[in-house]
């Protein structure tokens, strides 16, 4: 083991080394912003020095790339290899490199270590690095007249006409072939039109209707030979190269991987016989499509590829930055050529030029006159900047007119004629007052107020408008609340309506739905807002009310009321007009179901006569109310007093009386409202042999009175050891149900239990001196036993703590005993 972490150590200190030796600082490296050619050369720069893809990720967070950014790399790198992405450089947008370019120049940014790993693009790099390239020949196309015939070619030779004969005849090393009748015919070296010609010639002394033309005589190749080219020079892969006789100078250098990193690709020479016979510019095909200088490949034709001479970079708002192999005749303006001109945002007035002098760097002001002049030198470098984010000709109009937005400054325009421009005032527009948001020469804002109402009529002086002038123009609705009126009360729809001129109660009562069937339209009272109430008095008024009578068909008699803005409407009650409200009665009497009241003074004792009475096995002690409000009474419920609802509550309330502290008081609050119990604890023993005493209640709408069987259990719960119900004996002790559910177990809260019984009333054990109170057990009735809370241990440092503090107090006193 100790070796292994030895091991561990020294491996960790070997890669931290390696990697301040190799690499750059990519805490602040974003991989989403990263090139496919960056990850690459990542994955070069760690195969290179023995690493795997997880000991990549390793160097990476040496290096402070943030856990994220690893996650990204891991997956940019497992999509690369899966591509075969190595090989097949991707094109970056013009604000990647524009930042790259910036960061070479200035070495603090944070992206240099990408830039330094990845370097500016050379433009016409990825022409012979594009697989979907191939300038492969075409072997079947008819035999070009300017093919130069060599050994190892196969000629097919076809007379037609009167003679019918063809010949396969493959030309020897010496550059001869053998015809029938003819002999001996060197054509190595010649041309296929010259070839033919000399076929012909020899062919017509054995085959008299060849002059005549009635024979005639037809070469062609059979085959076409391999030859040999060597491409020297600064190659992606120098060499020779075997290739077909009918390849061009591109197909040649698609198979050297094109011009290297210092290559020209302006100056490519194609050498024969020690000759230059031509000399390929790439940027003719790059730029127009034109494979001009071409030439078609002969055996052992050289191609040299030379160093480029002169390079310059172009970057910011161009629509191709790149570095661009630039002639001695050239300008800038073929530069910003190269580059495909400007994109949409560039700033055309002037080029700024990063120049290399001997000692260091200079920068020059290029004005568009000079571009066609400048000569370019090597190492320079062109910053095409973005325009300014400004407008030197604007005005906006905002606010109520036809047209609001933004309007060209035009030589004299005024504040009326925007106003005419944006097609006028609209109806609502606020006449008094309007203003001009202006800019001062110092970029600070002033508020020029002008009275509308008098520049559109001409008694006031027109103002003329400034560069970044912004008019605003107030609608009426802008400055003032939203009018509304409002209806309450016996509406089928009350609500709140949108104020209009000359809106009748009548109408507003008809937008509400009309009325409801209990309304009376006799004294509907209107409420309204009080504008100049004296504020001294005490007795001031605080509104103005109006009483109202309404046709209950709303048709209009005499004069209708008129409505303000904000005017309340309360329409009430008929007078003697009540809806039907009912009671539920459930189980043991005669006639059980749901009663309608029919009396406001009706009582409980009333409503179980108006049932028959009870039946012989009904259990008047354990009879409970339960009062949830209207809202819960439906004839359809088939179980109106919910069991589980009630059994929820017993576990909420035995929560309750556990000694634990109150943390959320929101759901305190919530605990609470659940905890809630509807019932009433009502004695209907009582109640029927005193009615209308004060236990005899009221019934109310949505009351269930319930009436149990004669119960014979006493039901015992919560922190005992044997919860379950127990056979009820008269005069028989809580105690003793207790212990007939096993007693109390450790955790039992024995001052909080309490009974509830039957019909909803709850007792409590309580104290007199040192003794017990229990209270008496009734048939039905429950025994809950509450539990104590969990007491938290004190952990050492609280120890340490009171520790600490009984000290201090001890030296405390001590020192005052001195």
């Amino acid at each position: 083991m100790k070796l292994k972490g030895a091991l561990t150590v020294i491996f960790f200190l070997a890669l931290f080394v390696t990697n301040v030796a190799v690499a750059q600082n990519y805490s602040n490296v974003k991989v989403d912003e990263l090139s496919d050619a960056t990850i690459v050369e990542m994955i070069k720069k760690a195969e290179s020095i023995g690493y795997n893809d997880t000991q990549l990720e390793q160097m990476a967070a040496a290096q402070g790339m943030k856990a994220e950014e690893i996650q990204k790399l891991r997956l940019r790198v497992e999509k690369i290899r899966k591509q075969g992405a190595s090989a097949n450089v991707g094109t970056q947008s013009t604000d990647n490199q524009r930042q790259q370019s910036e960061a070479v120049d200035n070495p603090g940014s944070p992206d240099k270590a990408v830039n330094m790993a990845e370097g500016p693009k050379i433009f016409g790099a990825d022409l012979f690095r594009n697989g979907n390239i191939t300038f492969e020949p075409n072997l079947r196309i008819a035999t070009p007249k300017g093919y130069v015939i060599g050994p190892d070619d196969k000629l097919l030779i076809d007379l037609t006409g009167d003679n019918e004969v063809s010949y396969n005849l493959q030309v020897s090393a010496e550059g001869i072939i053998n015809i029938q009748y003819l002999g001996r015919v060197a054509v190595g070296g010649l041309t296929i039109e010259q070839a033919t010609s000399k076929i012909r010639a020899g062919l017509a002394k054995t085959y008299p209707s060849i002059p005549s033309g009635r024979t005639s005589v037809a070469v062609n190749l059979g085959n076409i030979k391999s030859i040999k080219v060597t491409l020297t020079g600064y190659l992606v892969k120098p060499g020779t190269y075997t290739l077909s006789s009918l390849s061009t100078v591109y197909n040649a250098l698609y198979a050297s991987g094109g011009p290297a990193e210092n290559g020209s690709f302006r100056a490519i020479q194609i050498i024969r016989n020690n000759k230059i016979i031509a000399t390929v510019d790439v940027y003719d095909f790059l730029l127009r499509g034109i494979q001009q200088a071409n030439v078609r490949l002969q055996d052992q034709d050289i191609i040299n590829v030379p160093v480029y001479n002169k390079r310059v970079e172009i970057i910011g708002e161009v629509k191709r930055s790149a570095l661009f192999e630039v002639k001695d005749n050239e300008t800038l303006q073929d530069v910003l050529d190269f580059a495909g001109g400007f994109s949409t945002q560039a700033y055309t007035a002037r080029i700024k030029a990063f120049q290399n002098t001997d000692k260091d760097r200079k920068i020059i002001d290029v004005a568009k006159a000079e571009w066609a002049n400048y000569r370019p030198q090597n190492g320079d470098k062109y910053i095409v900047e973005p325009i300014l984010d400004r407008v030197q000709n604007r005005v906006e109009i905002v606010g109520a007119v036809f047209r609001p937005g933004i309007y060209e400054l035009e030589k004299g325009l005024t504040l009326k004629a925007l106003i005419a421009k944006s097609e006028g005032l609209t109806e609502d527009a606020f006449l008094n007052r309007g203003y001009i948001n202006r800019l001062n020469p110092d970029n600070t804002k002033s508020l020029i107020p002008f009275d509308l109402q008098k520049i559109m009529a001409g008694t006031a002086s027109d103002i003329p408008l400034q560069r970044e002038d912004k008019i605003s123009i107030s609608s009426l609705f802008d400055l003032r609340d939203e009018y509304i009126v409002n209806i309450q009360g016996e509406v089928r729809s009350p609500g709140t309506f949108d104020y209009a001129d000359n809106m009748t109660l009548e109408s507003v009562i008809q937008m509400a739905g009309g009325f409801k069937e209990g309304a009376t339209p006799n004294r509907i009272e209107i409420s309204r807002r009080v504008k100049n109430s004296d504020a001294t008095s005490s007795s001031a008024r605080s509104a103005e009310v109006f009483t109202v009578n309404v046709d209950g068909d709303l048709k209009l008699q005499g004069e209708p009321f008129l409505l303000k803005p904000f005017d309340i409407i309360s329409v009430r009650n008929a007078e003697g007009y009540s809806v039907q409200k009912q009671v539920k009665l459930e189980g043991e009497v005669i006639y059980p179901g749901i009663y309608t009241i029919i009396r406001k003074d009706e009582r409980i004792s009333d409503l179980i006569k108006r049932a028959g009475g009870l039946t012989s096995s009904a259990y008047a002690d354990g009879a409970s109310l339960k009062r949830p409000g209207a809202t819960k009474v439906n004839p359809n419920d088939k179980n109106a007093i919910n069991v589980k609802e009630e059994e929820d509550k017993k576990l909420l309330n035995l929560k309750r009386l556990q000694e634990s502290g109150v943390k959320d008081t929101i759901a305190v609050e919530v605990e609470q409202q659940l905890i809630q119990s509807d019932l009433v604890g009502i004695n209907l023993v009582k109640i029927l042999k005193a009615p209308l005493s004060k236990q005899d209640l009221i019934v109310e709408d949505g009351d269930i009175i319930r009436v149990p069987r004669t119960l014979q259990t006493v039901k015992v719960t919560g922190e005992v050891l044997n919860p379950n119900s127990i056979v009820y004996l008269s005069g028989k002790s809580l105690k003793q149900y207790i212990n007939g559910a096993g007693g109390f177990t450790a955790n039992a809260r024995k001052g909080g239990t309490y009974i509830r019984y039957a019909n909803g009333s709850a007792a409590a054990v309580s104290k007199f001196l040192f003794f017990n109170n229990y209270p008496m057990v009734k048939p039905g009735a429950e025994i809950l036993v509450p539990k104590k809370a969990e007491r938290e241990k004190i952990s050492p440092q609280a120890w340490i703590g009171i520790g600490t503090g009984l000290a201090s107090l001890a030296a405390i006193v001590v020192s005052l005993l001195r």
